[in-house]
């Protein structure tokens, strides 16, 4: 009996973080409430748009608009994040975002709604979150410590998915009846509600900023090119980042997932490939207690994307829809697998000092890969098919994944030192 409890404790969810630090909780509830109002907006403005317009290159126009912010914003924002304290910055972003959410409902209360304000404002709301994540990322060290990180990382992932599968339903249903104004209303409310909770957040000062004077020079490039300078030298850092961007170059399927329904006979099918990914990373996340006894973070994040590779070749080869949609949902599981160990692995060794910029070259591998997964998948599938080109992506990616190893054997010795502390940069 006493080996049963101990193995179920091992599978359960480590709640730890939530019991013993105030401030985490206070950060969890933000971005709970957060990302239940963004992912129901992110469906709302794709739905409003169509009704507007009734062009699909309208609608993709709302995803194009996103790229440069995300990129300029979430570089400078990790710049920031060093510099100054982080619980203003995100509660300053936090406030902006309420307000572009409360422009989107006026806008869409209008007897004739601009169509040309939802691709400003999307713009502007991907500048803000993109310029709030770094510090965001970079105060998780400082909320918990260093032995609870796997469990915080897996406790915001449940959350983030469970918001992302609730918010995707609500908006769609909202928008496409009621309206998107009761959508974006309900955006406002969540920002404003999260901004309480990062209000009651204890200050997060940069240790950089203790007794040094903010220059242009600290500010600008060089700046940059420090975080950049990190990733090279560490190989650890630098394979956790080389294999998640081959998994999501490689073998992001999203795109096609109309079309391989289409071929498997059940056009209505493509939502729940949306979705299964994500509901597998939240069934991961709920029996993640095992992964606080994993050492081997390089290994662990290199067999995962690897995973990832094989059930998304299993995707594109699967004989009928009910095959396809567990494939996805394992591979969901892999990949969040994969990204608890990498943000552990990240928040463990990065010193504090240079933590918010390489929390925003995090957020451009968390985005820029998926971008150019629809890319590849699309340009191979108009040549070939979308099942081929699903199928060869996985296999390419086990095979980069399997490179990427070889060529940075730092990447799969790193062993984890909860205790230790994060290394300086040389």
């Amino acid at each position: 009996m006493p080996a049963t409890s101990g193995g179920k404790r091992r599978l359960r969810a480590d709640l730890t973080p939530l019991r013993t630090s105030r401030d985490f909780r206070l950060l969890y509830a933000s971005r709970t409430v957060t990302a239940l109002g963004t992912d129901a907006t992110e469906v709302a403005l794709l739905v409003q748009a169509r009704q507007l317009t009734g062009s699909t290159f309208a609608v993709g126009l709302l995803g194009a608009v996103e790229l440069v912010p995300l990129v300029v914003f979430g570089l400078y924002g990790g710049v920031l994040a060093d510099r100054f304290d982080r619980r203003r910055l995100s509660v300053a972003c936090e406030a902006g975002l309420a307000c572009c959410a409360a422009v989107l409902m006026l806008n869409a209360l209008a007897p004739h709604p601009a169509v040309w304000l939802l691709y400003v404002v999307t713009a502007l709301m991907m500048a803000m979150a993109a310029l709030q994540r770094p510090s965001l990322e970079a105060s998780m060290p400082r909320v918990v410590p260093k032995d609870q990180l796997m469990a915080a990382a897996a406790l915001m992932s449940m959350s983030q998915n469970a918001s992302y599968l609730a918010g995707t339903t609500l908006g769609g249903v909202l928008a496409a009846g009621p309206g998107p104004e009761y959508v974006y209303a309900l955006d406002t409310v969540s920002f404003v509600i999260s901004f309480g909770f990062l209000w009651l957040v204890r200050p997060l000062p940069a240790l950089a900023a203790e007794g040094q004077p903010v220059t242009g020079s600290a500010l600008g490039l060089r700046s940059i090119a420090a975080g950049f300078g990190l990733a090279r030298k560490r190989q650890e850092l630098l394979g956790s980042y080389l294999a998640d961007l081959a998994a999501m170059t490689l073998s992001y399927p999203a795109a096609l997932f109309p079309f391989v329904a289409a071929n498997l006979h059940a056009p209505w099918a493509a939502g729940l490939m949306f979705a299964a990914p994500s509901a597998g990373a939240l069934a991961i996340t709920v029996v993640s207690g095992w992964m606080g006894r994993v050492r081997r973070h390089g290994v662990a994040i290199a067999v995962s994307a690897a995973i990832w590779g094989v059930l998304i070749t299993g995707f594109g080869l699967a004989p009928d829809i009910w095959a396809a949609l567990g494939f996805l949902v394992l591979a969901g599981a892999a990949d969040m697998v994969s990204g608890i160990f990498r943000g552990t692995l990240w928040n463990q060794t990065i010193p504090d000092r240079i933590r918010g910029r390489m929390a925003g070259l995090e957020l451009l591998s968390y985005s820029v890969g998926p971008s150019a997964g629809q890319i590849r998948a699309g340009a191979v599938a108009s040549v070939t098919s979308a099942r081929f080109s699903i199928a060869s992506g996985g296999l390419l990616c086990v095979g980069a994944v399997g490179l990427v190893c070889l060529l940075l054997p730092g990447f799969t010795r790193y062993r984890a030192d909860p205790g230790a502390l994060a290394r300086e940069p040389a």
